[in-house]
């Protein structure tokens, strides 16, 4: 490795479970992220200065005033510019060893399968349910290892996938039909903007644990987070009969 990338990772390969073997297993691994949003931002800035190989951004919204409370890589001069193009440039400015590259569109059923299967991790970090369904259909089909995050109010919450294993429950297994949008809905219910930080940063040390095959996973179980009261809990669910993933197992 050479002397510029040791110092640049030098706090991260001096751990026992990483060191100079690990950094090379970070360096190595593309992954997907699906939404440049809340939990898209964090995600993203701290997988770029972590050294991720490759690193896939799928988005078509643009940068409003009323996001810049909670997603954290933009500000007032980038407002109306498309947030793929405005994360590429500021990422490849923290860490220009980084591959960025962007999809400014819609994932769809017309194109989730060529651009998923790019990518060895996804991360989705969408805001509605009918892209969550539809990222956790295709990660099911490709074997894909798949994080899965929604924030409201002031709690998260985060389901891990590992759909190379097949007893693996999938999110369909949880939520058996497609929730309403309300759910998710910041523009009626609110968002702390803390909590987008604390869950894309759990969705990236879970990651990073995956890569590195380290530490505790929370395959099966979704973990909840509470930032008004501090308490956190995770729920294991199994693995349903009559769910999609039987198809594809």
């Amino acid at each position: 490795m050479k002397k510029e990338l040791l110092e640049r990772y030098s706090r991260q390969i001096i751990i026992k479970d990483i060191g100079a073997l690990g950094q090379k297993k970070i360096s190595s691994s593309k992954i997907l992220i699906v939404g440049a949003g809340g939990l898209g931002c964090p995600v993203a800035d701290l997988l770029t200065r972590a050294g991720v190989g490759e690193i896939g951004i799928v988005d078509n919204d643009k940068v409003t005033l009323s996001n810049l409370h909670r997603q954290t890589m933009y500000n007032n001069k980038d407002i109306d510019k498309y947030k793929v193009n405005v994360l590429k440039d500021k990422l490849k400015k923290i860490n220009s060893n980084v591959k960025i590259k962007v999809f400014k569109v819609r994932i769809t059923e017309n194109n989730a399968n060529d651009i998923i299967k790019r990518y060895d991790f996804i991360i989705d970090g969408s805001d509605n349910f009918k892209t969550k369904f539809l990222v956790n259909k295709i990660c099911l089909k490709l074997k894909k290892k798949l994080i899965v995050g929604a924030i409201s109010k002031f709690q998260g919450h985060i389901f891990t996938f590992n759909f190379k294993k097949s007893r693996a429950p999938c999110l369909q297994c949880f939520y058996q039909s497609i929730p309403s949008d309300e759910i998710l809905n910041c523009e009626s219910d609110g968002v702390i903007g803390p909590i987008a930080t604390v869950i894309g940063s759990i969705k990236s040390n879970e990651i990073l644990k995956m890569i590195l095959q380290i530490g505790k996973n929370i395959f099966g179980k979704i973990y909840i987070f509470d930032l008004l009261t501090l308490e956190s809990r995770s729920i294991k669910f199994d693995k349903k009969k009559n769910c999609i993933c039987k198809k594809y197992f």
